[in-house]
């Protein structure tokens, strides 16, 4: 699988100034655009680079551009979408942002989801963009197996929330994860934890237990 990600993204702030600039890959770009919509902690900062990448575009020179009638029916093509494909995603699960309902346009109990182990149940997008982007639901309490990434994973959190050794997740946070963690994510005693996942890389299991898991989950 490709590097989705940039090169030098290595933390929450520069996957954000990614999504100001508008180079993210699709997946990384929706997960962000929800953690936005659900948490207003970044959105000053985001709101400020975009700024920032405006005045820089006001002073670049205006280039003509080719074929303008065609570059302008295209556009006001995009007004004839499919009204049902719209409503069907307006009436989605309200556990789901806007920002990922290109990525997931079904509810959550009419996804199909796949039973990783005990507790823990998994739905695929399969790769977009270069990226694996899923879904993952951890039953209250349960843990998922300690394990590291061969790439970075960034992990929202939709519903509930988690710990591990980085912190405390819950509905809007986004956690960052590479090759230099090793962790075991928990969910919280108190209800289930759902969350929408982007990788540019394989996980990889390190606990005995999750070395006993791992064919089961491929």
């Amino acid at each position: 699988m490709s590097n989705c990600m940039e090169k030098n993204v290595s933390g929450l702030d520069e996957l954000l100034a990614g999504f100001a600039a508008g180079t993210l890959a699709a997946p990384a770009r929706a997960l962000v655009g929800a953690h936005l919509e659900l948490s207003d902690r970044n959105r000053p900062y985001v709101s400020g680079l975009e700024d920032l990448a405006g005045l820089a575009l006001e002073e670049t020179v205006p280039v003509a551009v080719s074929n303008r009638e065609r570059a302008l029916a295209d556009i006001f093509a995009l007004d004839d979408l499919d009204q049902t494909s719209v409503a069907e995603q307006q009436a989605g699960d309200p556990v789901l942002p806007d920002s990922l309902r290109e990525i997931i346009s079904k509810p959550l109990d009419a996804l199909p989801w796949k039973t990783l182990l005990p507790g823990v149940k998994e739905c695929k997008f399969g790769e977009i963009d270069g990226c694996a982007a899923s879904l993952l639901w951890v039953r209250a309490g349960r843990a998922m197996p300690a394990h590291t990434h061969e790439g970075t994973e960034l992990t929202l959190v939709l519903k509930g929330g988690f710990k591990d050794a980085e912190g405390h997740f819950v509905r809007g946070d986004i956690a960052f994860a590479n090759d230099e963690l090793d962790h075991k994510p928990i969910a919280d005693d108190d209800e289930d934890c759902i969350c929408f996942a982007v990788t540019d890389g394989s996980l990889r299991l390190t606990g005995p237990i999750g070395r006993f898991f791992a064919p089961f989950m491929r």
